[in-house]
């Protein structure tokens, strides 16, 4: 693993720190008037999601954690894990909803997440700003009920509850923002 001074510093750099694994959200490097200067960082530990304020002199070297992005197709679920299949190599991989935390509501067979390896673990999923959903369950519109901006809850496909506008009706697809959890438009 390469090694890396705090003067390498970049936002979203990974860190394996005996702590444990770190992603570098901000950092600053300070020098004050009387003594050596050092660098103030904000942590986010990669398997718990727990953020960590931590201080390193400036100067200090530690190891940098290199995160592999793997293109990986979904195809199916198998009780309490998920199953992909790796574009490249056809390698099929088996993965706990555990590991997978709030990605799971956004998942459905044939989507091709991003997962992000350490070595052969699965440290978390990137995806797509948008995912485009279909409607499982909503109750119809009512006639006449057109207040602006109104809107019903939808349950979609994967078990996801959004706000839906009160025309959207079952079977319709939707776009849904994977950041902010919301319907963005029809699809």
């Amino acid at each position: 693993m390469p090694q890396i001074s705090t003067a390498d510093f970049k936002n979203g750099m990974t860190l394996d720190l005996p702590e444990g694994l770190f992603q570098l959200v901000e950092f600053q490097h300070v020098k004050p008037g009387k003594g050596g200067a050092f660098v103030r960082t904000t942590l986010k530990n990669v398997r718990s999601g727990a953020v960590l304020d931590k201080t390193f002199r400036a100067g200090e070297r530690m190891q940098r954690a290199v995160i592999d992005k793997r293109g990986m197709q979904f195809l199916y679920r198998e009780g309490d894990s998920y199953v992909f299949m790796d574009s490249e190599t056809y390698e099929q991989l088996t993965v706990p909803v555990s590991t997978l935390k709030d990605a799971v509501s956004f998942l459905v067979e044939g989507s091709t997440p991003t997962l992000l390896m350490y070595g052969s673990e699965i440290t978390g999923v990137d995806l797509p700003a948008a995912v485009e959903l279909t409607i499982a369950e909503t109750e119809p519109g009512i006639q006449g009920d057109r207040v602006s901006g109104a809107t019903k809850p939808a349950t979609l496909e994967t078990g996801l509850v959004v706000q839906v506008p009160l025309f959207l009706e079952t079977g319709e697809k939707v776009k849904v923002d994977t950041r902010s959890r919301e319907y963005l438009s029809r699809a």
